[in-house]
C-alpha cells in the first residue's frame, strides 16, 4: 500500500491523520499489538527497528531497543515479520542509518518494498548527505520520509518538504522523544510553519502523549506521531487490546475536531 496516496486520500476527505509508534521486538506480542492498533484507527504505523545507540529517542524507546536487542532482534528479523504483516494500513520503518549502511541502501530500500514496508525515516541522515539513500529509496517505491525541527531555518525547511515523500515529519519540540505533561508551543508552530512549504501531510510527532495534546495539535497539523507514550504502555505489560484501546481513544479525540 503506498503511503503518500493513502495519506493524502484520508486528509483530503477532512480526517486528521493518526500514525502510531511501536517498537519492534520490545514486547513478545508486537506484531500483534500493530494488527490491533491498525484496526483501532491509525492511518499508518511507524515500526521502529531496534538500533544501539538511538540518538533521537528518550528514555522509554531506549528502553525498548534495548530489551528487544537482547532478546535477540535483528533488523532481517524484523522485516521477515513484516512481510506477513498485512495490517491493511501502510507501514513506515524508523530507524538509523548505520543499519541501511551496513545492508547497503539499494538492498535495504529493495528488502523494504519486498516486504511491503511503503515508507522510511532516518533522523539521523541530514538532507545534504541523503541523496544516494533517497534515489535508492525511489527507485524501490519507498517513500523517504524527512524531519525538519522547530530551530530548521525556513529556506533549509522548504528545501527538505521539497525531498520529503509520503509526509513531512514536523519535530514538535527540540530534543529527544518522550511524554511530556503539556504540549510545547513549537508543535503548532511547526505546523503551521510547514504547511506554507509543501502540499505534503504534515504530522507532527515528539512529544504528543495524550489524545487531548494530539487534538490540540491536529487543530493545525494534518496528522500526529505518538510513540513513547504507545511503547511505554506497552513495556508496562499492556496487551494488544490495551494499546488499541489507548490509540482508539487517540483516534475519538481526532475525529472529534
Amino acid at each position: 500500500m503506498e503511503l503518500e496516496p493513502h495519506l493524502r486520500q484520508a486528509r483530503d476527505r477532512g480526517r486528521k491523520l493518526l500514525i502510531p509508534y511501536v517498537t519492534a521486538g520490545a514486547t513478545p506480542d508486537w506484531p500483534d499489538a500493530v494488527r490491533a492498533i491498525a484496526d483501532a484507527g491509525a492511518d499508518a504505523i511507524e515500526i521502529g527497528i531496534p538500533f544501539s545507540d538511538p540518538m533521537m529517542d528518550g528514555p522509554v524507546i531506549q528502553q525498548a531497543s534495548l530489551v528487544a536487542l537482547q532478546a535477540g532482534t535483528t533488523p532481517s528479523g524484523v522485516l521477515d515479520t513484516l512481510a506477513s504483516m498485512e495490517p491493511g494500513v501502510p507501514l513506515v520503518v524508523m530507524t538509523y542509518y548505520n543499519i541501511v549502511f551496513r545492508a547497503s541502501e539499494r538492498r535495504f530500500a529493495g528488502r523494504l518494498a519486498e516486504v511491503g514496508v511503503s515508507g522510511a525515516i532516518l533522523p539521523d541522515l541530514q538532507l545534504d548527505e541523503a541523496g544516494s539513500w533517497c534515489e535508492a529509496a525511489d527507485a524501490a517505491g519507498v517513500a523517504s520520509v524527512l524531519l525538519v525541527a522547530p530551530s530548521t531555518p525556513d529556506e533549509r525547511a522548504m528545501a527538505i518538504c521539497s525531498r520529503s515523500r509520503g509526509f513531512v515529519y514536523g519535530v514538535g519540540v527540540m530534543g529527544i522523544t518522550g511524554e511530556r505533561a503539556s504540549l510545547a508551543t513549537s508543535a503548532r508552530q511547526a505546523a503551521t510553519r510547514l504547511r506554507r512549504f509543501t502540499d505534503l501531510p504534515v504530522c507532527i510527532g515528539v512529544g504528543v502523549s495524550t489524545p487531548g495534546q494530539a487534538a490540540q495539535v491536529c487543530a493545525d497539523a494534518d496528522g500526529v506521531i505518538v510513540g513513547s507514550a504507545l511503547v511505554h504502555r506497552m513495556l508496562d505489560g499492556a496487551t494488544p487490546q490495551d494499546a488499541a484501546d489507548f490509540v482508539g481513544a487517540i483516534r475519538k479525540a481526532l475525529d472529534s475536531l
